[in-house]
């Protein structure tokens, strides 16, 4: 039992820290060029926005603090990553619409994620898990629509890939092999492997 224990805690964690810093490339690519041509901004929204669901389903579940930790390291780099893409070429907005976006979803993020929580907590814990199976399945979705973007941005280009990092996706990609390989040791719910699956298949996609 602690032997399994140490080796799903070792798998997340791996998991968790290629997730962390999946998106640095991405994000140095972004500054360096100044210019966000080819990363849609939808994908990243959609990425920042998936990370409430996901954070809350995990965390009604009472799983391991590096699962709880995940979404929320996951949904800081995608937000960080989320305003370039509105503040660089070709969107450009203006910084204060720019500043007025930042702290409207820093309001929602915080009073939506806590509310849930506190309030659903106590029924999972009753054995009425229908509470965390909503948040599992809104958070696939988002994760599956916000990689259906980019795959607009080759079909304009005739499968040419621009301003995606590639290092970036594999980061990502590994990551998520870890994350399904520590859910799996686990015997968690299979939404968690729903979840991470659905990266994977999407980016092998881009990939290809």
């Amino acid at each position: 039992m602690g032997s399994d224990s140490g080796i799903v805690t070792g798998l997340a964690t791996v998991g968790t820290v290629l997730w962390c810093v999946q998106l640095i490339p991405q994000i140095i690519t972004n500054f360096r060029t100044k210019d966000c041509m080819g990363l849609p901004p939808l994908m990243m929204f959609l990425w920042v926005i998936s990370g409430i669901p996901f954070g809350i389903y995990f965390c009604i579940m009472d799983t391991q603090i590096i699962f709880q930790v995940q979404p929320h390291l996951f949904m800081f780099f995608c937000s960080i990553s989320f305003i370039q893409t509105i503040y660089y070429s070709p969107v450009r907005l203006p910084k204060l619409k720019i500043l007025i976006i930042v702290i409207s979803l820093v309001i929602v993020f915080l009073g939506t994620e806590l509310g849930f929580i506190l309030w659903l907590k106590p029924i999972y814990r009753e054995g009425k898990h229908w509470s965390a199976l909503i948040f599992g399945i809104v958070a696939s979705i988002l994760l599956a629509i916000g990689l259906l973007p980019p795959y607009f941005e080759l079909a304009k280009r005739n499968g040419k890939v621009v301003g995606i990092n590639f290092i970036f996706l594999t980061m990502d990609s590994v990551g998520t092999y870890f994350s399904i390989a520590s859910v799996a040791v686990d015997n968690q719910d299979i939404l968690n492997l729903i979840l991470y699956a659905i990266v994977v298949v999407l980016e092998l996609g881009i990939f290809l």
